[in-house]
């Protein structure tokens, strides 16, 4: 698989972004751009000028973790840039005899019975494409507009970029969608076989002009722990903790939880959800049984 293009944007977009100053060069005379040229880069990871043009022309093909790990430090790479640079200079060796295990679309029995017994906190099973593979009665509640269109399949990414709901579901959209366009292009170098990623990838960015803006900048992201602020259309604002456990078995497979401080306003939202969540599935059970 060709990555070059990949490559290329991705170590042209990080030198864009640091100034001399941040590296401790000098500046002598006028520039043009603000961010670093190439014989800088070249010169802060020790190499040649010729070398890094190759580099940076997407040849990444048996680079050394020598010279990954001086690029990384001459671009002041966060970590998880970081691991996004290794990720695209595996993608640019051989095919592996082995590839990775595809992305999980389906849901070990004994992980559905763990997010249910998460029966007070909304919690859920997600891959990393951001599909939601399961999700307890709490988790459905708090995602209730995503559920309610089945033309988002359940997916994170497209509820964000297609509904017009998000926009008033995140109180903080930009920081949202930033994040999880970060997501995806993380999975998109770890994972550059997967073509279902590859298929939700073309869909975002045929249909959205936010996300094609935001996947240009070929930033990256990494969902660990923080807080998250919903405006949920009957309980209102809820500002949450969040956790994501990622399993250890190669699946893309994690578990999401969202938890509120005790005696918070939030923890008293989410009793209101959980008595919403209880209608909703009283309700439902009625339908059910009249057409039965």
């Amino acid at each position: 698989m060709d990555n070059r293009d990949e490559v290329s944007a991705f170590l042209k977009s990080r030198r864009d972004k640091i100034t001399p100053e941040q590296a401790g060069l000098p500046v002598y005379g006028h520039r043009r751009v603000p961010g670093l040229r190439r014989g800088e880069v070249a010169m802060l990871a020790g190499v040649s000028v010729e070398y890094y043009t190759r580099l940076e022309r997407g040849n990444l093909t048996g680079v050394s973790d020598q010279v990954l790990d001086a690029l990384a430090q001459a671009l002041r790479l966060d970590n998880t840039e970081r691991m996004h640079l290794y990720d695209l200079a595996r993608a640019a060796g051989p095919a592996p005899a082995r590839k990775r295990r595809p992305t999980s679309t389906s849901v070990r029995p004994s992980l559905a019975r763990i997010i249910e017994k998460i029966p007070e906190l909304p919690a859920f099973v997600q891959n990393n494409r951001l599909d939601m593979l399961a999700a307890n009665a709490m988790g459905r509640a708090l995602y209730a507009d995503m559920y309610a269109e089945p033309a988002w399949g359940a997916n994170t990414a497209r509820f964000a970029f297609f509904s017009p709901a998000a926009q008033r579901f995140y109180a903080d959209y930009e920081r949202i969608t930033y994040s999880a366009v970060g997501a995806l292009r993380v999975e998109a170098g770890r994972n550059p076989y997967d073509q279902e990623l590859s298929n939700l990838i073309g869909e975002l960015c045929t249909r959205s002009e936010t996300f094609r803006r935001l996947w240009g900048a070929h930033d990256v992201h990494v969902f660990r722990e923080g807080t998250k602020r919903f405006r949920h259309p009957v309980v209102g604002e809820l500002e949450l903790d969040h956790e994501s456990m990622v399993l250890p078995d190669d699946s893309g497979v994690g578990i999401v939880v969202y938890s509120a401080p005790p005696g918070s306003a939030a923890e008293d939202g989410l009793k209101l959800l959980a008595s919403w969540a209880a209608t909703q599935d009283q309700e439902q059970d009625a339908d059910t049984d009249a057409q039965a």
